[in-house]
């Protein structure tokens, strides 16, 4: 399973992909810091599932979410976020986002969730 993140935190990034990397099947096969470098690797690289922050340099994570839920063949979305309020977790997931997690409360859910679903 190829995975992308997105998220500005370069502390954030580097702690996923430690985790992520440890577990079998999975593969992290890019991330961005910013919405514009997010929409266009994630276009390019065609990955299974995105980690998604919502604030980010250059738009917004629910940018990134509209733009790659458009496309037919659209990757599962795992909202990972510090903004947990009841309004982003509503549009997010009208907006098609699979999960969405509070990163101060919920961090391990993420890794929780790849291994329930053994490797998705």
């Amino acid at each position: 399973m190829k995975v992308f993140i997105a998220d500005d935190s370069t502390v954030l990034r580097e702690r996923l992909i430690e985790m992520l990397s440890e577990l079998p099947g999975l593969e992290i096969i890019g991330h961005a810091q910013d919405v514009p470098e997010a929409c266009a690797s994630i276009k390019k690289l065609n990955p299974d599932v995105v980690i998604l922050d919502i604030r980010m340099p250059g738009g917004s994570g629910i940018d990134v979410l509209q733009d790659i839920k458009k496309d037919k063949q659209a990757p599962l979305v795992i909202i990972l976020t510090n903004y947990p309020y009841p309004q982003y977790r509503k549009k997010c997931l009208e907006l098609g986002a699979d999960y969405f997690f509070d990163k101060s409360t919920e961090f391990e859910k993420v890794t929780e969730l790849f291994k329930r679903f053994g490797g998705l």
